[in-house]
């Protein structure tokens, strides 16, 4: 690209910066905004369209007060962002944590606009979040701050507008408090209201290991493209949750060997490869993956040198940057997060033959078993595992196949080739529809 069209794309973005955010720091948002001006010329007539994709339809800010335990009352920040339903019901998570940002949840919604017409799932995008950190707050000041939140975003959300589901520090427990709120507030059970519940509320089987399944087999798919096996790979996985844990689990069950492990607590190395299951029990009882006696302590900088055959970043945005590209030895980047690598990073890994599968397309597996357990509340009728995990495999061989050909068409990355597929599909449907009135 010509310095030129790089100084024209920069002002494209500018164009569609909201008065809201910092035009001299975008954060998030920032990236996918450059992410989109990537796949302008490929639209062709769609690009007329383009600024759909660069505008979230609705952003709801919210004020979040509970009383404490301690009798003081507590005031944190909410946010609930729907990106785009020009194809179907808004569809993203909720995350808790303390650094979340406007931003963020606006990125984050986008990518779940990209990720559901990646897949082809009848899905927009749409993204909450609340500015707290759940570690500080009891069990019933949690769930406080749930329900208010809930009550607060009730007039947006529903089974046929908005549907949250679990993201970074929520899980079965808080949709269950979710779903219950809205039922009560509509005077009527709205299972549909929310996925990733439990099982005895309208719950998917197969729900919880969705997003690890999904990124295991788009990195098995990704291995068989460029032809190395599967068994005797060396995995190295960030952030050791739902989605990384379970990932590096059905690696080691294929006959791969996870050599590194980083989370918040600290960064592990065994050469010989780390017992997943052990490592998994160790996490439950500690809450991370530092003090594991059966494997080796590395600093942090040190983890994102080891050589490996598949690295699975799966933890928050931003990880991969230009600081730490060049030092990656791998041959697979497989994003189990959303959008742990920067623009710039991703210009890197290019330049040094490093494969990077997006997140748009690895971490899918959750919305899609998202959408069954959607489709199983709505119909009342419900499905085994097997069947859901053999849906699932399915549905993201399908998608990662659609991407790969486009990819070797056009020339260009993964990342780049998914949202070409994605946005066709959702500038189509806003085409289709018009605009009104």
């Amino acid at each position: 690209m010509s310095s030129l069209q790089q100084v024209a794309q920069s002002a494209s973005s500018l164009q569609s910066v909201p008065s809201y955010l910092n035009s001299e720091d975008l954060g998030p948002w920032g990236n996918y905004l450059r992410q989109v001006d990537r796949v302008a010329p490929y639209l062709g007539s769609l690009s007329r369209w383009l600024e759909t994709l660069k505008r979230p339809k609705r952003i709801l800010i919210v004020d979040v007060p509970i009383e404490l335990d301690n009798g003081t009352v507590a005031h944190f920040e909410g946010y609930r962002v729907q990106h785009n339903v020009s194809r179907g019901p808004g569809k993203g998570g909720v995350r808790y944590h303390q650094d979340v940002t406007l931003s963020e949840v606006m990125a984050l919604s986008a990518w779940m606009s990209v990720k559901n017409a990646a897949v082809n799932v009848p899905y927009g995008g749409a993204k909450g979040g609340i500015r707290v950190d759940p570690r500080t707050l009891s069990r019933g000041e949690l769930e406080r701050v749930t329900r208010r939140y809930t009550s607060e975003i009730g007039i947006i959300i529903g089974p046929n507008t908005d549907i949250p589901a679990p993201d970074v520090n929520t899980n079965e427990q808080i949709m269950a408090w979710m779903m219950d709120t809205y039922s009560m507030n509509q005077g009527q059970t709205s299972t549909g209201v929310v996925t990733g519940k439990p099982i005895t509320l309208g719950g998917s089987l197969g729900r919880r290991e969705a997003t690890g399944r999904g990124v295991f087999v788009v990195g098995c798919e990704a291995a068989r493209r460029i032809g190395f096996d599967i068994e005797g790979a060396r995995v190295a996985v960030q952030g050791f949750g739902n989605v990384g844990g379970i990932a590096a689990r059905l690696f080691q069950e294929a006959g791969a060997k996870v050599v590194a492990v980083q989370d918040h607590t600290g960064s592990l190395y065994k050469s010989t490869g780390i017992d997943a299951g052990a490592l998994l029990e160790h996490v439950a009882k500690t809450g991370g993956v530092g003090g594991f006696p059966e494997a080796d302590a590395v600093t942090n900088e040190e983890f994102w040198s080891v050589e490996s055959d598949i690295l699975i970043p799966a933890a928050l945005e931003n990880q991969i940057t230009e600081k730490n590209a060049a030092k990656i030895r791998t041959k697979i980047i497989v994003e189990g997060a959303n959008g742990p690598t920067t623009t710039a990073a991703d210009d890197i890994l290019h330049d040094r033959g490093i494969l990077v599968i997006p997140d748009v397309v690895a971490n899918a597996g959750g919305v899609t078993v998202s959408y069954f357990e959607w489709v199983q509340d709505f119909s009342s009728f419900f499905w085994t595992e097997d069947e859901i995990n053999q849906r699932l495999e399915r549905v993201m061989r399908e998608a990662f196949a659609a991407v790969w050909q486009v990819s070797s068409e056009q020339n260009v990355s993964v990342r780049t080739a998914a949202f070409i597929v994605a946005c066709k599909r959702i500038l189509q449907a806003r085409e289709m529809r018009g605009l009104y009135p």
